[in-house]
């Protein structure tokens, strides 16, 4: 949108068209990959192993990836078009609503069908398989329809690398956040994590995304603008006079009171059960804090 790619209807249909395709490949094989370091995460430690949970697991999984991917894909359709002819540059907008419907629609979609398939599990043990096996086999009908289009083309080859990574982290997170619940003195934090998670993960997410089109607009593939060469230590993300120095600025303003709106949130509904002492409250918003500046540089 930012650097007009979308001006032309023929060109906005092939790339909304060739990124819903990409994005149901990846989403589909994440999914996948997912479910199996699931399986095996949760066997090395307790040692049992159950075919017939996997199968389920990766069926769900699948099934879950897939149709959230398109409902939320769909969605940012609608919102980066709308953002075009509202005059709201998209980098502000699209990338919180993303990670925020997808959370919610991804959740909401996974109880439902892994429950459906857990129900059918010992009268109708063919359906979980035969669920994972139609979801599969869509994924060479989407990598047929992106690589026809040149934008997603390159992706499709080499994106995986950080989108793979990005589960693997998040996995590791999985473990950990499992680990602190197992904690019955550590319980009350589990409600605390999303809310770290997706503040930091949103603001973060705006600048990454505001950068990279400033990167486009300024410079060709493979090519730094003067300015982003040589050593990039810290400080220059937040003292520089740059556009993108004033946006981490200002971004970086934002955790310390949305946050607080959060907590005392949280507090109202009762659902934290933690104290919000002023000890928990200085270290919450200063691990906050640290996330996003350290995500941000």
């Amino acid at each position: 949108v930012n650097i007009g790619k979308m001006d032309s209807p023929i060109e906005k249909w092939n790339l909304i068209i060739g990124n819903l395709a990409l994005k149901q490949v990846q989403a589909t094989v994440v999914g996948f990959l997912a479910a199996v370091a699931a399986v095996i995460l949760g066997w090395i430690p307790e040692g049992k192993y159950s075919f017939n949970h996997s199968i389920l697991l990766c069926s769900s999984s699948v099934a879950t990836a897939f149709i959230a991917s398109l409902l939320q894909g769909i969605i940012m359709v609608g919102v980066i078009v709308g953002s075009k002819k509202t005059g709201i540059n998209p980098d502000n907008v699209a990338t919180p609503i993303a990670a925020s419907f997808g959370d919610l629609i991804t959740l909401a979609i996974l109880a439902w069908i892994s429950q459906g398939l857990y129900t059918c599990l010992e009268t109708y043990s063919y359906v979980s398989p035969l669920v994972g096996a139609f979801f599969l086999a869509l994924t060479p009908m989407g990598i047929v329809i992106a690589a026809k289009h040149p934008a997603t083309r390159t992706v499709l080859h080499s994106g995986w690398e950080p989108v793979i990574t990005a589960m693997i982290i998040s996995s590791i997170g999985g473990l950990i956040l499992d680990t602190t619940v197992s904690d019955p003195n550590l319980v009350g934090i589990v409600v605390y994590t999303p809310v770290i998670n997706g503040i930091g993960g949103n603001l973060v997410a705006i600048q990454a995304s505001r950068i990279s089109t400033y990167l486009h607009l300024h410079s060709i593939p493979g090519e730094l603008p003067e300015e982003a060469k040589g050593c990039y230590y810290p400080c220059r993300t937040y003292y520089g006079t740059g556009v993108n120095n004033k946006s981490a600025q200002v971004l970086l303003l934002l955790v310390i009171p949305g946050h607080l709106i959060f907590l005392y949130t949280i507090h109202l509904m009762k659902s934290g059960h933690t104290s919000l002492t002023p000890i928990f409250i200085a270290v919450y918003l200063f691990a906050a804090l640290l996330q996003v500046r350290k995500n941000t540089i």
